[in-house]
């Protein structure tokens, strides 16, 4: 599977020429990126939208949102143009047109977010969205594991549950697998000396709230029965 930098390489000149291009040096507003950048929310969100149902079957409307929100957020769309150099092709872009502004534009966040969003969506219009999901989730997977560790607290939601029936929670990292730029984590929590629930993520947070989820769902499934 290409990456999305990947794919953007191979982007007909026309798309690519627009992607990179701002409406203060557009001949016309219309042959800026802004269109492509409508098109490009809108995949985007579709693609998130997709993975995080149906990865996380048990999140209701309100989890998903949340998740959903944070990795389509200006911020973390700015950062990910970033790691894919797109800052850099912008200021050449802006440098070739003769553009007076290239370094405040060049290092706006939002403004590179909307590169990232329009460039998503000239890829759409070229390759069709089942080439481009795969791609894009790569490149904001890092993001969308940390929404799901910060965003939607398990490990809080647990505590609260185990306290109110007076039981004790403990977490422990039982195994590290992968080298060291691709770790990957299993932890397992113990409620009152018992293993309910088990979890894998690419760091320590996102396997400890994986097992939280799992123990909590075994808690409101056994009821009282537990305590």
């Amino acid at each position: 599977m290409a990456t999305l930098d990947q794919l953007a390489e191979q982007l007909e000149p026309e798309l690519a020429r627009r992607v990179f291009t701002h409406s203060s040096w557009a001949p016309e507003r219309a042959l800026s990126y802004e269109r492509l950048e409508f098109l490009g929310d809108s995949v985007l969100g579709l693609c998130i939208s997709t993975d995080i149902y149906e990865r996380y079957p048990d999140y209701n409307e309100g989890d998903l949102a949340k998740v959903r929100a944070y990795v389509v957020s200006r911020h973390t769309c700015a950062r990910v143009g970033r790691e894919l150099g797109l800052a850099e092709k912008l200021a050449a872009s802006a440098e070739k047109a003769g553009a007076a502004n290239i370094e405040s534009l060049s290092t706006n966040a939002n403004v590179i977010a909307a590169v990232v969003e329009a460039l998503i969506g000239a890829l759409y219009l070229q390759f069709g969205f089942d080439a481009v999901v795969g791609p894009v989730l790569e490149a904001f997977a890092e993001h969308i594991s940390y929404a799901v560790s910060e965003h939607i607290d398990f490990k809080t939601e647990l505590q609260e549950e185990a306290a109110r029936r007076g039981l004790e929670v403990n977490y422990e990292v039982v195994a590290v697998e992968g080298p060291a730029h691709a770790r990957l984590f299993t932890s397992e929590v113990d409620v009152d000396g018992e293993a309910l629930g088990r979890g894998r993520g690419r760091s320590k947070k996102v396997s400890q709230q994986e097992a939280a989820k799992e123990a909590l769902e075994a808690l409101k499934s056994a009821g009282d029965e537990v305590s």
